[in-house]
Formats: C-alpha cells, sequence, structure tokens
C-alpha cells in the first residue's frame, strides 16, 4: 500500500496522520507537498502521526526534516508520535530522533505545544 494522508485539528495542533509506504516518487511527492502545503497555510504546530507508517526512506525522511526546519523558521514546531518498527529503527540510526521531538503519548505530545512561561522567582 502507498502512502496514504489525512489531516486533523486537535485544537490548534494540526495532526497529519500517515499510513502505508513513504518511499520515492509519489509517496514522497504527495508528503512533501502536503506539508508545504500546512506550512504555507500557517500551520504552525504539527504532529505527524507515524503510528501506521510501516516504510520511510530517505527522500520522505528528507521531506520531514525540511518541514521540521521551515515550521522552526517561522516560530512553529514539528513533532512525531509514536514511530515505531522500522521506521523507529531508521530514525533513531540517523540520530533524528535526537533532533525532532517523539512522543508516544497523543496527550502528551498535544500538551507538548503549550507555551508555558518561567514562573518568576
Amino acid at each position: 500500500m502507498g502512502l496514504q494522508i489525512s489531516i486533523r485539528q486537535s485544537g490548534e495542533v494540526t495532526v497529519v496522520d500517515l499510513q502505508g509506504k513513504a518511499t520515492i516518487g509519489r509517496d514522497t511527492d504527495l508528503l512533501n507537498n502536503q506539508l508545504r502545503s500546512l506550512i504555507a497555510e500557517g500551520k504552525r504546530k504539527l504532529l505527524l502521526n507515524l503510528t501506521s507508517l510501516t516504510q520511510v526512506d530517505s527522500s520522505s525522511l528528507s521531506a520531514i526534516v525540511r518541514a521540521f526546519v521551515s515550521c522552526g523558521r517561522e516560530g512553529g514546531s514539528l513533532k512525531l508520535l509514536r514511530p515505531c518498527g522500522s521506521v523507529k529503527l531508521v530514525l533513531a540510526t540517523l540520530h533524528l530522533l535526537d533532533v525532532i521531538p517523539s512522543y508516544d503519548d497523543y496527550r502528551e505530545a498535544l500538551a507538548s505545544f503549550t507555551f508555558r512561561p518561567h514562573a518568576a522567582p
């Protein structure tokens, strides 16, 4: 099965559900275009739900990294939810889990987007 993407809102967070394989060609183009469109629309809080993503290659990882950098430049953030199996292994091997915040719990991931000012001493 090729890549399927669905978009939903949870408050101010745009959740991008990825299902299937994200590999070079149509899948990567679809992912890249969708992420670019969301950022162009002003979406600055993106949560990529990787629970049902079964395979990822370097071209799709590049699309995710570009979106992560673009969000950061625009004052937003991109985070990952539940990478598992071979997808998690690839992300860990490339040390992307050290750079892009990743969560196993949906509520914790959503809460991480909330700005919490530091209390004055």
